[in-house]
């Protein structure tokens, strides 16, 4: 929680605004800001939101997840295997066998739910 507390405090100071006019912007109180920038309590996620949207940042960077302000952009990852002979069978069932485009829209089905992208 200090770290967060840390944080808050910066982006705070950095706007140069008293935990009076922070407390102003955020519909709180004064003493309610120094216990979050003192890490002696933590601000409820309505005020983790208003903290964000007021200074632009993420919750990620909020929660020193990251030293972005933007925030970190996470790949998925999926975790279906190619291989999975069930999710095959269930793909073959959802096609029509005599329809010529059938084959190529089963691979790439197969290959988003995968995530292999044939690379």
């Amino acid at each position: 929680m200090k770290e967060i507390g840390k944080r808050l405090r910066t982006l705070r100071e950095g706007a140069m605004l008293s935990q009076v006019k922070m407390a102003a912007a955020l519909s709180t109180n004064q003493s309610a800001v120094n216990r979050y920038e003192n890490g002696q309590s933590t601000p409820p996620v309505v005020l983790f939101r208003a903290y964000a949207d007021y200074f632009d940042v993420s919750m990620d960077y909020l929660f020193a997840r990251t030293e972005k302000p933007q925030g970190q952009l996470y790949e998925y990852k999926t975790q279906i295997s190619a291989d999975n002979q069930q999710l095959r069978q269930f793909i073959e069932m959802c096609f029509d066998p005599q329809s010529p485009v059938s084959g190529k829209m089963k691979e790439t089905l197969l290959q988003m739910m995968t995530g292999d992208d044939g690379k």
